[in-house]
């Protein structure tokens, strides 16, 4: 039976080193972290859940990182000023295609892992897709606060940094939380079950700032990152 193509899938594939690109400054993954499977003719990738949750955690310290740079670059503007909106616009882009299009996903495939797995363990933990949905919404209200400014539309600073701090607030209490209860939560799946593993077939991709590569589009975000450190 021939296998379908998956692009994305093959290029990840693509020797064991490359499988450090998902996030360099964590061990190298090697074969052990990751299954292979060819379900109805089509590859898919399936990685150990002890090995997502190293990454999901990696992904909050980054996060964290971006959130602070996103409140101090508006609580440090004089009353006259703006804030670099050019940035603003880099930071919430990025929210866009990678912690909506990949993070938040594969919390939602731990959450059903938990679910599938160990019910008890899922209990209390039914609105982390809602939290993601509502995340996504927030972040998007945010950015297009930031193109509008671009563009030259009347938004007030008021109400770009109400919108902003809604946004942070909500996602930092979340990660809070999902530090507190969701990630220990899945912590026992992976030490109860060393097998389980997740599909992150749907949800591949490499961070384009804090992986090995960062993306063209990224440089000046990055940068910005590197100064405050």
């Amino acid at each position: 039976m021939p296998i379908a193509p998956n692009t994305e899938l093959w290029r990840r594939l693509w020797g064991v080193a490359s499988l450090r690109r998902w996030n360099p400054r964590l061990p190298p993954a090697n074969t052990a972290s990751m299954i292979l499977m060819l379900k109805k003719g089509e590859l898919t990738m399936r990685i150990k859940l002890a090995r997502i949750l190293d990454e999901l955690r990696e992904d909050h310290r980054n996060l964290t990182r971006l959130l602070d740079l996103l409140e101090n670059e508006c609580r440090d503007v004089p009353e006259e000023g703006e804030p670099d909106m050019d940035l603003l616009h880099d930071i919430m882009h990025y929210m866009t295609v990678y912690p909506d299009a990949i993070h938040h996903p594969r919390e939602d495939l731990v959450y059903t892992a938990l679910r599938e797995h160990c019910a008890d363990l899922a209990g209390g933990l039914e609105s982390v897709p809602g939290d993601h949905r509502e995340i996504a919404e927030l972040g998007d209200t945010l950015r297009m606060d930031v193109e509008a400014i671009i563009s030259g539309a009347a938004v007030t600073r008021q109400h770009l940094l109400e919108d902003l701090v809604n946004y942070v607030g909500h996602l930092r209490r979340h990660m809070e939380w999902e530090e507190a209860e969701l990630f220990p939560r899945a912590d026992s799946l992976a030490s109860e079950k060393e097998t389980a593993t997740i599909d992150v077939s749907a949800h591949l991709g490499d961070d384009p700032v804090f992986g090995a590569t960062t993306a063209k589009s990224f440089t000046n975000l990055l940068a910005n990152l590197q100064r405050v450190q």
